[in-house]
């Protein structure tokens, strides 16, 4: 079985499983059967294992770690939706992209856009959308604490989306330095991001504001895996990616 057939078989297993202790094993597993861990500090806190390796091993790397945080995400917000959100209210997943807090980030909104931009600004949307969501994903493990029936499978994949969203702006920084030689953006210009929801609510509004924050993670986590397999085509087929 090759690296894609193994995130594909630990992906099918996870859809089917309600319990998702097991699940979220076999997606951890997964990221070591593979052989790409993104994992750039080491000891001291260099930056050293992502900076050590080529250009284009450290994109599949980035890329293979944004799939599997979109598809944990996909997890999330369904498990979220079925065990606290009335079925009358599902239909808030379809319209919240409209309050998502990344809304009016200047980054490429269509498929027209997205193949105009280059691939400069595509790396550094990757990079803000990351960093914009690093501290509401800290946020979400809190308020989930709160809940007094939330399963541990949906503790297990928020608390793995947020450790891995580190990782994976690590990886994209140096990513950034390597393709683009130049430094990048700090996480401290999008505190304000989380204002709007650092605020106790009581728990029917607690659960439609998680609900939209889920639901917009989804939507961003998924423009991050696109950015980025967009930039991959263009390494290799830069006049054949207009399906993207």
């Amino acid at each position: 079985m090759n690296g894609n057939q193994c995130i594909y078989f630990c992906v099918c297993v996870c859809v089917s499983a309600i319990q998702g202790c097991g699940c979220t094993l076999l997606l951890w597993l997964s990221l070591g059967s593979l052989g790409y861990p993104l994992d750039c500090k080491d000891d001291q806190g260099s930056i050293t294992r992502c900076t050590s390796i080529s250009q284009d091993k450290l994109l599949d790397r980035v890329i293979q770690h944004a799939e599997l945080i979109y598809r944990v995400s996909e997890e999330s917000c369904t498990l979220f939706e079925d065990m606290f959100v009335p079925f009358a209210l599902h239909s808030q997943r379809n319209r919240g992209g409209n309050m998502c807090m990344t809304k009016s980030f200047a980054i490429p909104g269509s498929k027209s856009e997205l193949q105009q931009i280059s691939d400069k600004w595509l790396l550094h949307s990757v990079l803000m959308l990351i960093q914009s969501w690093i501290e509401p994903m800290i946020y979400l493990q809190t308020t989930l604490e709160r809940y007094d029936d939330a399963p541990d499978a949906l503790l297990n994949k928020t608390k793995w989306v947020s450790d891995k969203l580190l990782s994976l702006e690590q990886g994209v920084a140096v990513l950034i330095r390597k393709m683009l030689d130049e430094g990048v953006f700090t996480s401290a210009e999008f505190t304000a991001s989380l204002e709007r929801y650092d605020v106790q609510l009581d728990m029917p509004d607690s659960v439609l504001r998680d609900y939209t924050l889920l639901t917009c993670f989804k939507k961003d986590a998924h423009k991050m895996e696109t950015f980025l397999k967009l930039l991959k085509c263009r390494q290799t087929d830069k006049f054949g990616c207009f399906l993207f």
